[in-house]
């Protein structure tokens, strides 16, 4: 238990050691890489320098030990040396052996003799190390006639230029290893920045719904994708942004009859003293408002969130007409007809009630004095048209008349905010029917309505 406490505690400084940027990661990945690979060349590097100052040192020996070899005469029978004008310099760390006997050897040799018999006795041609009093080098050289040189040498002079080499590489590793972190930095945060711009970019573009768009700017190659996905997202979000306000709008659109009805019963109530039925009548209005308002709330809303409306359902055509066109016209201007028996509508009675209200408000509205509903079967449905006997639409708004919030005269006197005829259309369609005017109506206007049969 205490083993994995210790590996999860472990873990945990490490993750909390590690950067916690893109840049550090990368800079920190760049030295570590760059780390092993001068650890290589170092170790590499220094291995062939010291082979290669090992074998100087082999080839001084055997310089000196062919020198001495020409002090030594092996014409005879028994093998002498030579007296010479530089035996001093010669005679230093120099055995001779005639075979294992030694003949000479340099003064208070003492172990390092040992040595160079056992190098002696074994023949041939070898070298090895040994430390007697400091690194020392010892080579044997035959000679013809039985006789062997054992020269040797001190290491200390090759193993400080060595350790210099060493030294020496070991700085520079650690300067190659701070200006590669150092540049690999400042590469990678320039090679980040564009990246960094986009970012904020981004989020000013999206806070003020900004059209600009990064595909529009020149970027590395690399980050082209980046700007495609930037660019889906700010489409994604003023997409949002504008479902966000649209829904608004039709919700505050559409809330606002039924409110009036509320507010306007409650001034009514308040204004002198009502008896018991007319109260309860004033409550029946307020609840019959309030259930408008969650109506008209889920409806808008479910909407909002599948994108159509295809919650089944039906709706008698008649019955449900009449409840937005008491609500919405005075009584005795409107007249409702209907041609054959029983017509149906297959959508569900909220939609249908919310697909003509705004259509009967306009109609209410700008009416002079009568308006007229026809609900009638079409060849694939049923159908309804609204018709007012007011000004009608200009000939020059009708290619605008369903925009969200147009209007063709906004001094008319008369409220709105140009939402209602695009949030018919716009149920009408999510359930497969459609919303038209009929510009070749006088006077007045004629809008139609058309939805599936139930």
């Amino acid at each position: 238990m205490s083993g994995d406490l210790r590996r999860r505690h472990v873990s945990a400084l490490l993750r909390r050691a590690a950067p916690r940027t893109l840049r550090g990661r990368l800079s920190l990945v760049a030295l570590v890489t760059a780390t092993l690979l001068m650890l290589v060349l170092t170790v590499a590097f220094n291995a062939v320098a010291g082979h290669r100052l090992q074998h100087q040192a082999d080839d001084e020996l055997r310089t000196r030990a062919a020198a001495v070899a020409t002090t030594i005469d092996t014409s005879g029978s028994t093998v002498r040396v030579l007296e010479t004008s530089h035996d001093d310099l010669l005679d230093a760390d120099v055995w001779i052996y005639s075979g294992r006997r030694l003949l000479e050897a340099p003064p208070a040799s003492g172990s390092l003799t040992r040595v160079a018999d056992a190098l002696a006795g074994r023949g041939g041609q070898r070298c090895v190390t040994a430390d007697v009093h400091g690194p020392l080098r010892l080579c044997s050289h035959p000679i013809s006639g039985g006789a062997t040189v054992v020269t040797a040498l001190d290491l200390s002079p090759y193993r400080s230029s060595a350790d210099t080499l060493l030294l020496g590489s070991l700085a520079l590793d650690a300067v190659m290893l701070a200006c590669t972190y150092v540049l690999t930095r400042l590469a990678v945060g320039r090679a980040l920045r564009p990246v960094r711009t986009m970012t904020d970019q981004a989020g000013q573009w999206s806070a003020v719904a900004s059209g600009e768009r990064f595909g529009s700017m020149r970027h590395p190659a690399e980050l082209a994708r980046l700007g495609a996905s930037l660019d889906a997202i700010l489409d994604r979000i003023r997409t949002l942004l504008r479902h966000e306000r649209q829904l608004t709008g039709e919700l505050s659109h559409e809330l606002r009859t039924p409110l009036s009805r509320i507010i306007a019963e409650l001034d009514w109530w308040r204004a002198r003293p009502r008896t018991a039925d007319q109260t309860d009548a004033s409550h029946r209005v307020i609840a019959e408002a309030a259930e408008s308002m969650r109506t008209i709330c889920d409806t808008l809303l479910a909407d909002a969130r599948d994108g159509t409306l295809t919650a089944p359902g039906t709706a008698q055509m008649l019955p449900t007409l009449r409840r937005p066109a008491e609500v919405l016209c005075v009584p005795g201007e409107l007249t409702v007809t209907v041609e054959g028996p029983s017509l149906v509508a297959g959508v569900p009675p909220a939609l249908l009630e919310r697909i003509v209200s705004p259509l009967l408000a306009n109609a209410c509205r700008y009416a002079r004095s009568t308006v007229a509903v026809r609900v009638h079967r079409t060849p694939d449905g049923v159908g309804v048209d609204i018709t007012d006997d007011g000004p009608g639409v200009p000939s020059a708004f009708t290619a605008l008349l369903f925009e969200p919030g147009r209007r063709a005269d906004p001094a008319d006197g008369h409220g709105g905010a140009g939402l209602g005829l695009p949030l018919a259309r716009r149920l009408a369609r999510s359930a497969g029917g459609e919303v038209t005017h009929d510009p070749g109506h006088t006077p007045g206007a004629r809008f139609v309505v058309t939805l599936p049969a139930g």
